[in-house]
């Protein structure tokens, strides 16, 4: 395969893989609220995710007393496998054979920390530690699809200090800072041939952004909440090792790739039906179409500054819908529970090997358990049906590898996930008298 038609493809992948069945479309992660996923998110922008709310909306900080802190943790067991149809290229099919891939996705832990204190009666500042991006694939080696993918992996890591002002009684604004780590690493096989050599690529980068909300209490019950994320410019730079590249090379390149991670746009209300039940909504947009056509250049050496290929991604934008419910069971139970429908960014026009994703039904439910004024527990599980989005890698597709010779890749997705949750708050100060929360002693 000509080196150039290789990258391309290569680099592609690794940039927009990381988490290949992802949980909130392409590869982006929501997991980051365990009382947030039983209510399938429903209302998070609008403080239904309790500390963990900040990560939608800071202004939500305001509905928080005193100095907390949130500790999450989801467990993620994803399923994708996908098996060779009709239409795949029979050079793919007499190397690899037409067996399905078995489940291409890795379970993984994902951990989220929140902090909030009230400076005083209008002031707050807080500090979230997240993990916005990133899983792990391992397609199976000599497989059909190996020229398309092997392996791959990305993480990141974002810090957001966030400060918050009560306006007045009805209106509270948030801003807060990201400062995200993003990094990846996969290997694509070099031919179709059985046992192929790797070629393997790896970068990373640090870039930075704002959040911001506003809530609104409009009337006694009612919150509304506007939380935004902004988009994370990722300046990555990395190797390729490829025994394609030009022997001068010696099989390395220094490459760079500019990718922009997409804004998120979260808009959620709460309502007080009565003293135990709180019913919530939900909308979320991500702007997936700015990652249109990348160019990926070289760094340094022979061939310093050539753009070697684009990244055509032609992602659509992604949207989600949720209603969730909250019941006081008691004082110290309650109960959740969600549903919710995903329109992934990705299509029948640019689904690959790598991120298989397509729509998705959320079903949630969840519950906690308040000890004293000061330590609450809570748990969630999550069922995420996937809708029909099969691989095709035809001519119509961006990542299909037309040269030396065309090779489609058609495939069957059976795909699911289910997330299990369980998170800690505790209150590090004294929460005063009852009913009136904020008071410090």
């Amino acid at each position: 395969m000509p080196r150039k038609t290789h990258l391309a493809f290569l680099l592609m992948a690794g940039v927009s893989l990381t988490a290949s069945q992802a949980y909130a479309g392409s590869f982006a992660l929501r997991e980051q609220s365990t009382i947030g996923l039983g209510q399938a998110f429903a209302g998070v922008a609008a403080g239904s995710g309790g500390l963990s709310s900040m990560y939608w909306n800071p202004a939500t900080m305001t509905l928080i007393p005193g100095w907390q802190s949130q500790w999450s943790v989801s467990g993620i067991f994803p399923r994708a496998d996908i098996r060779p149809t009709t239409g795949t290229s029979p050079i793919l099919l007499n190397f690899g054979g037409s067996a399905s891939t078995g489940n291409i996705i890795q379970s993984g832990v994902l951990a989220a920390g929140y902090t909030s204190y009230q400076v005083n009666d209008r002031l707050w500042i807080g500090l979230a530690t997240n993990t916005p991006f990133g899983l792990v694939t391992k397609n199976p080696i000599n497989a059909p699809g190996q020229l398309y993918a092997r392996t791959s992996k990305v993480m990141s890591f974002d810090v957001n200090p966030n400060i918050a002002f009560k306006v007045t009684d009805w209106l509270s604004i948030g801003l807060g800072v990201q400062a995200m780590y993003f990094e990846t690493r996969l290997t694509s096989a070099v031919s179709p041939a059985p046992s192929a050599p790797s070629a393997i690529l790896k970068g990373d980068s640090w870039g930075y952004g704002l959040t911001a909300g506003v809530m609104i209490t409009p009337m006694e019950g009612t919150q509304i909440g506007i939380g935004y994320r902004s988009s994370v410019k990722q300046n990555l730079e990395g190797s390729l090792r490829s025994p394609t590249l030009p022997a001068f090379t010696g099989g390395y390149a220094p490459v760079k790739a500019d990718l922009t991670l997409p804004d998120l746009l979260t808009i959620g209300i709460r309502q007080t039906v009565t003293p135990d039940l709180t019913l919530s909504a939900a909308f979320e947009w991500t702007k997936w179409s700015s990652l249109g056509v990348i160019p990926v250049t070289v760094r340094s050496g022979p061939l310093a500054g050539n753009t070697v290929t684009t990244l055509p991604f032609k992602y659509d934008d992604g949207y989600f819908a949720s209603v969730g419910a909250e019941y006081s069971w008691n004082p110290e139970l309650t109960l959740r529970a969600g549903l919710g429908y995903e329109w992934s960014p990705i299509s029948d026009s640019n689904r690959d090997l790598r991120v298989p994703d397509s729509d998705r039904i959320h079903a949630t439910l969840g519950f906690g358990y308040k000890f004293n004024n000061k330590l609450s527990v809570d748990f969630a599980y999550a069922h995420l049906f996937a809708l029909k989005g099969d691989v095709k890698i035809g001519p119509n597709n961006p990542h299909f590898i037309s040269t030396p010779a065309p090779l489609p890749y058609f495939g069957k997705v059976n795909a699911s996930v289910d997330i299990v949750s369980a998170s800690l708050t505790y209150r590090w100060d004294d929460p005063g008298e009852p009913n009136r929360p904020g008071v410090f002693k």
